[in-house]
């Protein structure tokens, strides 16, 4: 049969999931009455939730006696590990572009790493129906984005396609029939090569990992495209890194085919098709599986350094261990490093003392979806605040440089602009007018200055706002850049928070807990209106006399309290406070509970 393996890429929203949704259901994937959820190759929890992709996922159709595999990228730069890798697995990619909105900035971290494989795309502006459409110009600003990002003439003579993926068409014209996508089918089969490595089916197996997944009953499955040879079950296979040297060697126990969305087992594979294989205990991403007869490992991907680092920490609350059952380190460890393994973007490291180990990733929203996945697993964790990683290159420090976009209304620009380019320390590199009455702003802003910055953002722009970031390059340290402006309220005692206790002290700032919490002392319950940290009582309550007033006591009402979500406490916190994340609870606190602590590692640090 042949086959066709290509990748779609696009930015976080503009509809490539359920564009791969229709492809399935219009070539047959699965029956008129099967019952498959929306947005189905969305399947963990927290992709669902967030309606974002974060794991790269594969499925396949069939057209016309082609087979095509179908790669579903993440469109976020944090989760650029999985994009690299997935990339070099396939012939073609389809950038799908929002006909309203263009290119944009993850469009241009996939793209140009698609454009530097040498892949030549295909590109579908989606959504035309929109009110605010503008293929023309949506076309025009790829043609751009290709030419600026190196792409060579026969990437540049790329065919365009108008669709819309919620409707289920696609055609060469704006103005076609608009009846289904069997033109984009048409077209993948046309445009985009056969896999070379079919031309060397005949030699020895040669594999390249590129995903790790796991399954209750068969264990670690590893994914990646046959470079050449064949593949049966039961076929003897070695394991070697990317230096050469041998991991392990293991019979492949099954041998896994996408086909539609399930992955089925097949007796035999070929080069240049894209399988899943389990039966290896040690072999990971990155490596070479082949037969014993081959001893160079094939080349992999390099892929692109951390930029953030966090600490996990065990949870040493008062509080600890009321809500998770995983709380010691020897099971944070292990969920690391099984997590670091299957992630290439994210590195592990333990600290002095055993207790917390740093994590480096590519940014907050890495980082909070792997704190949010194992805060449902169970585990109780202190969470750092995020420190950029910084180079030493040529006696000089170079810090992470990101590039900023930012679609606002108008009138909102200035206020922007004023904290992207003082504090924050960031260099403006393009503004102009995006649509009526909005304006797009694209700036060079150092990684520091933009943790916790989103929240801000939202805020300045009464939600309005849209912000994406993506990583630059590595630059000459810009200076020191201020943090949290305002103090907070911590807890002097231990107990319950009490409502005639909260009423009193709303007038020192806000408050981040309501009445009949636990608290502890040392724990942050508020922001202070002022600039330094507040011991407070939360627990004081009204005292009683056996006089009796004349009026009823007047019943307390309490502002509702200011409830972070998980990167918005992350990004809050400064470098002597840490947030305690429970799968039920997340509360701010200070690294030193008690008073006399904090004062002696404040004047340490003074010294």
């Amino acid at each position: 049969m042949d086959l066709r393996n290509i990748a779609i890429i696009a930015h976080v929203d503009h509809g490539k999931t359920t564009l791969v949704d229709e492809l399935l259901k219009q070539s047959g994937a699965f029956r008129d009455n099967q019952a498959v959820a929306e947005r189905a190759m969305d399947s963990n929890d927290l992709e669902r939730e967030r309606g974002i992709t974060i794991l790269a996922k594969a499925t396949s159709v069939e057209w016309k006696g082609t087979r095509i595999n179908i790669v579903d990228t993440p469109g976020h730069a944090d989760f650029g590990g999985e994009v690299e890798r997935i990339l070099s697995m396939v012939d073609g990619v389809v950038l799908l572009v929002d006909a309203a909105e263009g290119p944009m900035p993850q469009t241009k971290f996939v793209t140009s790493k698609a454009l530097a494989l040498g892949l030549r795309p295909i590109v579908v502006l989606n959504k035309v129906d929109k009110p605010d459409a503008e293929p023309d110009r949506a076309l025009d600003e790829c043609f751009d984005l290709f030419a600026n990002l190196g792409a060579n003439d026969e990437q540049l003579d790329f065919p365009a396609m108008y669709a819309s993926g919620r409707s289920g068409w696609a055609d060469m014209e704006l103005d076609g029939p608009r009846k289904d996508l069997s033109a984009l089918f048409d077209l993948v089969v046309d445009h985009v090569p056969a896999p070379a490595q079919v031309a060397h089916k005949d030699e020895p197996f040669r594999m390249l990992v590129t995903t790790l997944g796991s399954d209750p009953f068969l264990g670690r499955i590893l994914t990646g495209r046959i470079e050449s040879g064949q593949l049966k079950p039961g076929q003897s296979i070695k394991a070697l890194s990317r230096d050469g040297s041998l991991i392990e060697t293991f019979r492949a126990s099954k041998v896994l085919a996408f086909r539609g969305l399930a992955q089925t087992p097949i007796d035999q594979a070929e080069a240049g098709d894209i399988v899943s294989l389990a039966g290896m205990a040690k072999a990971t991403v990155a490596d070479t599986l082949c037969d014993p007869s081959i001893s160079e490992a094939l080349p992999a991907q390099p892929i692109d350094p951390p930029t953030i680092s966090v600490t996990f920490g065990i949870n040493d609350s008062p509080l600890a261990g009321r809500d998770g059952s995983k709380v010691q380190s020897r099971v944070i460890r292990d969920r690391l490093m099984k997590e670091a393994e299957s992630n290439v973007a994210i590195r592990v490291t333990d600290t002095p003392g055993g207790e917390a180990f740093e994590v480096s990733g590519r940014g907050e929203l890495q980082m909070g979806v792997l704190i949010e996945n194992m805060r449902r697993e169970g585990f109780e964790l202190s969470i750092s605040r995020p420190q950029v990683l910084f180079r030493e290159e040529d006696g000089q420090r170079l810090e992470p440089v990101e590039e900023v976009t930012i679609d606002v209304d108008d009138e909102y620009s200035g206020s922007v602009i004023e904290k992207l380019t003082g504090a924050r320390r960031g260099e403006l590199s393009e503004m102009r007018q995006a649509g009526a009455g909005k304006t797009r702003i694209v700036a060079l802003v150092p990684s520091r200055g933009l943790i916790g910055y989103h929240g801000e953002f939202l805020t300045d722009t009464r939600g309005t706002g849209v912000l994406n970031r993506v990583f630059h390059s590595w630059a000459p340290y810009k200076g020191k850049i201020p943090g949290r402006r305002a103090g907070v309220l911590i807890s002097m005692e231990n107990g319950t928070s009490v409502p005639y206790a909260l009423f009193n002290l709303e007038e020192r700032g806000k408050m981040f807990i309501g009445s009949q919490e636990d608290v502890y002392q040392g724990m942050i319950i508020g922001e202070h209106s002022r600039d330094n940290d507040l011991e407070v009582n939360p627990l004081k309550g009204k005292k009683l006399t056996n006089v009796r007033a004349s009026g009823k006591d007047e019943a307390v009402v309490l502002t509702p309290p200011v409830r972070m979500s998980l990167e918005q406490a992350i990004a809050y916190i400064d470098t002597d406070e840490l947030v305690e994340v429970t799968p039920s609870n997340l509360r701010l606190r200070k690294v030193h509970l008690d008073p006399h602590e904090r004062k002696r590692a404040a004047r340490a640090m003074g010294d």
